[in-house]
């Protein structure tokens, strides 16, 4: 955990916007905290209405996983804040919250309600004073994080990059899927593993005829879950690493690595040939604990493959609100480089 330099609401929203990388709209995010010092932070799209009580048990269930933590601080992101009322958006959701953090150990610390606009104290009262969102720019958090590089995206919405070989090298990539077809399969994935250590282990990006074996290599399941496993740099069961439940901590810088290879790859590609590629970049936002864009990147894959079955079920995973095991573990969980200490 980090020392709590966090003193304002501003710092908070700050905090919160550098940490997840974009902000928060009708969300609820939560930050595990241990007498000064903050742990763990959570979003999750805010629930329906009748569902309050489960969903509490759920979100406080993923807090729990922070064993250090005594104690929550929350706010909610909702336009509906701007709405004068002495009832603030969501009460049930968070009264279910206080009680089920309670039934594990952990209290409210404090509480936030931040609009289009403004923010203010989540207890505070319809009249309670608020202050501009402007002021978020402003304070010695955001400072400090853009000072490390970091930024914060108005959504988190993926732009990917636009993919300017959409036929050039089609009938490349056909004609290699082709030649891999007459090999072996150990002869295949030996071959593919080879190639994807030298890339992972390279600091440039590779030139065409790689991009074109890699992209090939990734449409036989059997050597794009291989690969997939091969990311984060342990040795384990396949199983056990493509599902994030090894003990050992992945090599994040080696992982990051290798998504911003897989997008290049993604530019080279054609859209019959993306789906394995964007459903590998989506494994990785999982791992890191970016659900909400694994979520959209295997929605990309399936736009360009619909019957892409691996896909079709990690989505329906990360939907049902699995959380990779090594986000549970912070020994093991995934930190942005932009706000290493």
């Amino acid at each position: 955990m980090e020392e709590l330099t966090i003193h304002t609401p501003a710092d908070v929203l700050s905090f919160v916007g550098h940490t997840l990388g974009f902000w928060p709209q009708e969300s609820l995010v939560c930050i595990t905290m241990s007498d000064n010092r903050i742990g763990a932070t959570l979003r999750v799209d805010l629930p329906k209405r009748g569902t309050e009580i489960s969903y509490a048990q759920t979100v406080a269930g993923y807090l729990a996983h922070d064993t250090n933590a005594s104690s929550v601080l929350f706010a909610v992101y909702t336009s509906q804040a701007e709405q004068v009322s002495e009832v603030r958006p969501h009460a049930a959701t968070i009264a279910a919250l206080t009680g089920a953090l309670a039934e594990r150990g952990m209290s409210i610390r404090d509480g936030l309600l931040v609009g289009d606009e403004t923010v203010c104290q989540y207890d505070g009262g319809a009249n309670g004073p608020s202050l501009p969102l402007a002021a978020t720019q402003s304070s010695q958090i955001n400072a400090e994080f853009v000072y490390r590089g970091s930024t914060i995206e108005p959504t988190n919405r993926i732009t990917l990059p636009a993919s300017t070989k959409e036929t050039e090298t089609a009938d490349a990539v056909e004609d290699r899927v082709k030649a891999l077809g007459n090999l072996k399969v150990g002869d295949a994935l030996e071959q593919a593993r080879a190639r994807w250590t030298d890339m992972l282990k390279s600091t440039s990006y590779p030139d065409r005829d790689d991009i074109v074996n890699f992209i090939a290599d990734l449409q036989f399941p059997v050597i794009r879950d291989r690969l997939m496993a091969d990311i984060p740099g342990i040795e384990e069961r396949m199983d056990r690493i493509l599902l994030a439940q090894t003990d050992d901590k992945p090599e994040w810088s080696r992982v990051e690595w290798a998504q911003q290879l897989l997008l290049h790859a993604y530019t080279h590609s054609s859209t019959k040939h993306s789906a394995p590629i964007l459903t590998a970049v989506a494994f990785i936002n999982w791992w890191e604990g970016r659900g909400s864009k694994a979520h959209q990147f295997l929605q990309l894959a399936l736009e360009a493959d619909p019957a892409y079955h691996l896909a079709r079920v990690s989505d329906i995973m990360i939907g049902s609100g699995m959380v990779a095991g090594w986000n549970i573990n912070k020994g093991t969980a995934y930190r942005d480089p932009g706000l290493e200490a």
